[in-house]
This record gives C-alpha cells, structure tokens and sequence, in this order.
C-alpha cells in the first residue's frame, strides 16, 4: 500500500514500515520532498527525513552542525535525549569519541581480527553443512542467530552459555516481533544487557585479559580510566550493532537469492567475486534503515532549512537506493560496482565493526557456494515489527 499523501506518513510507527511499498514511498520522497517534515504524532514531535544520497552523505560528514550527543535513533530523538549520551561511542562527539573509537580500534583492525574471521568461517562452514543435512530448518534462528553473537563473544571473551540470553535480549531491544511486545520489554532486555556487561567489566578490571572487554576496562583517555558506564555502555552498542546488522543482512541475503535464481548462478558458478557480492547484500538488506543527528545550529540541508534543536533522520534505505548514484536501484545485481552504500552509516561515526560485518556475510556467501545447489523458500518470512531494524525474525527454507 502508498499513501496518497506524504502527510499521512508517519515514519515514527513501526506499522508504517510493514504497510507500505516501501520502495515505492521512498521514490516519492527523494521525488517530491527531498528533506521532508514528518509532523507530530501523539506525544512525538515532529522531525526531519532525509532521503536523497547526497544529502545523506552530507549530514553524515557533518558533525560540528549535527550532533549525535542526544541520540542517534528515532526512539531516543524523539524522548528527547539518550541516557548514553557523552558515554557510548555512537552518541559522543568530539575529542572524547574520537580517543575512546581509537581505543577500541585496536581491536577491530583487519591485522587483529583475521584469526576471527577464519574462525567465522569454520564457524559459518560447520552451520551451513549441518542445515544442508536436515533440510528443512529455519535460517534466522538456526543459522543466523548464531554466527554474529558467537564472533562478537570471542571477541569479549563472552561465555558460550550466556550468549544466547543476549540474543534474545538484543531481539527485543531494537526491534519486536510484533505490535503485542511492549516497549517496556524493550526497556527491561536494555537493562538486562547493561547489568550483565556491568558485572563483567568489573570482573575483568580485577582479571584484565586480551578481548575487548578488557581493552576498555584497563584503557585511558587523556590520562584517566575510562568511567563504569562508559565501559558498560560500549559493551551493550557493540553487541547491538555487530549482532543486529550481520544478521539481518545474512537473512535478507537468503531471500533475495532465492528470488533472484540468475544471481544465484552467478554466485554458484563464480561470475561474481564474493567480495563484489557482500556488498550488494548489504546495500539490498539495508538493516539500519536510519540513523539520526539533532540540528545544533540554523542549518540548510539541499535546499531546506533546518532550525536548531531539530530532529533530523538520514534513511539509508532510502539513499541506497538513490537513483542519482546506483543504476537500476532495484535490481539485486551482486556484480554492482562501484558500490558506496551506506548500510553502515558514514563520516566520523562510521560503523566500528564494518570489517567484521562484511566477513559474516562473506562467510555465508562462500559456504552456500561451497555447500548448497539451491534454497527454497517454505513459508513466509516474519518480518520485524521496528522503525530501525529491516529485517526478520523467522525464514522457514529448505537447503539441496
């Protein structure tokens, strides 16, 4: 369904997001109004969408005009402010962000983690063989829930025995399965992360080892430890981002080579590379659909004034379907390139675990090319009830 006017759009309601012709809106909005007043709704203010490429771009690069200080989500904009704030790596500005994001950089550089990476692939390789020998399985909870976690707990020396509850609890914080969960569900899975990583931090400035966990218990920052929450606050994002994004992207890679049987012989007969193929993958998937910035000054984005204070959303599934900047947008083309998407946001808050993203979901691409000759869909797909995360909760299929 469209609406037949933009103004009946609210993109802050979750149900807006499994009503729509999302591409199809989006189209309309890069169209007809560019930098667009969503209004008020209930008790949220109104806030700006962005949805062209450019102007996207533009606002990531720019953050002297637009903060992420209080909040980089709809949900903590329109509060009003995010209790991370000056805390967690994605909502802090400045000095600050950039020593704690090269604190944490040593960690996620391609030299420290390529033993992490061949790991994903065993990993992802023994997944994907053990799904072929049922059948009939269920991707996002079978596969997918257990690839991002898994890598992401090694890497914070997180007991196998826990990751699980971390799923689920990462599964309500973002995104619901449907309207019947409650946001004070998604509020409780918060706190349950933030407790949990809270006792490991402290357990790990006693016993310092060489995950990241301990990177951050034992670092500094001009001469000073960094603080309990800021600890706690850059476990719980990095579980948030490296857990939610590779997953979904993996679980709409799925669906989209099983609908699109031509790049699925490309990818089985090696026409094209994996690496030109993850891309793609993560441009189509698109699991952060926006990002959000508050305007710290008067400000003009294209050709729209924006006053300070204001709320301002970048949709990049919107951008990366601009048709200004990728030919054919709405073709699932795993041999697109040059391919500059931004499914993992861009400029100074570029996403910390982008490398890592980009080897799940190369992981799960050579194992199908090694292991499987066809996927078919069984049922249809659950799709997430959320005005962020793009993507599903259950994908029933058959592997050969």
């Amino acid at each position: 369904m469209t609406a037949s006017s933009l103004a009946d759009i609210d993109l802050a309601d979750p149900q807006t997001f499994l009503d729509q012709d999302l591409p199809a809106l989006w189209r309309r909005l890069r169209a007809e109004s560019p930098v667009h007043w969503n209004p008020p709704s209930g008790r949220n203010p109104g806030f700006w969408v962005v949805s062209r490429y450019a102007d996207v771009h533009a606002v990531y690069k720019d953050n002297r005009r637009f903060t992420s200080e209080r909040g980089n989500v709809l949900t903590t904009l329109l509060q009003g402010n995010d209790s991370a704030s000056g805390k967690m790596l994605a909502v802090t500005d400045g000095h600050r962000h950039r020593e704690i994001r090269n604190l944490m950089l040593k960690s996620f550089s391609p030299r420290a983690l390529a033993p992490v990476v061949d790991r994903v692939r065993a990993r992802t390789s023994r997944l994907i063989s053990e799904a072929v020998e049922r059948g009939e399985f269920d991707f996002a909870t079978d596969v997918a829930d257990h690839i991002p976690i898994n890598t992401i707990g090694d890497l914070m020396d997180v007991p196998p025995a826990d990751r699980p509850k971390l799923v689920d609890w990462n599964n309500q914080t973002l995104s619901r399965h449907s309207s019947q969960h409650s946001e004070l569900e998604e509020f409780l899975a918060r706190n349950e992360i933030l407790l949990y990583f809270s006792a490991l931090a402290q357990e790990r400035r006693r016993n310092p080892g060489d995950d990241v966990i301990s990177t951050l218990a034992t670092g500094e920052v001009d001469g000073e430890p960094l603080s309990e929450d800021e600890i706690v606050f850059n476990c719980y994002s990095l579980i948030l981002g490296a857990d939610e994004s590779s997953r979904m992207s993996s679980i709409g890679g799925i669906l989209a080579l099983a609908r699109y049987d031509g790049q699925w012989r490309a990818l089985k007969d090696a026409t094209v590379s994996v690496d030109t193929a993850v891309e793609e993958v993560l441009r189509w998937t698109t699991p952060a659909m926006h990002f959000g910035r508050r305007a710290v000054v008067d400000a003009q984005i294209g050709d729209t004034p924006v006053a300070a204070g204001d709320i301002v959303t970048l949709w990049n599934s919107s951008a990366n379907f601009d048709e200004a900047v990728f030919a054919d947008s709405l073709r699932f083309d795993l041999a697109r390139t040059p391919n500059k998407h931004v499914a993992f946001g861009y400029g100074p808050h570029f996403c910390l675990g982008a490398f890592l993203g980009r080897a799940h979901v190369g992981a799960v691409l050579h194992a199908l090319r090694e292991q499987v000759s066809g996927i078919e869909v069984l049922g249809e797909p659950r799709r997430l009830f959320s005005n962020f995360v793009h993507g599903y909760s259950s994908v029933p299929v058959r592997f050969r």
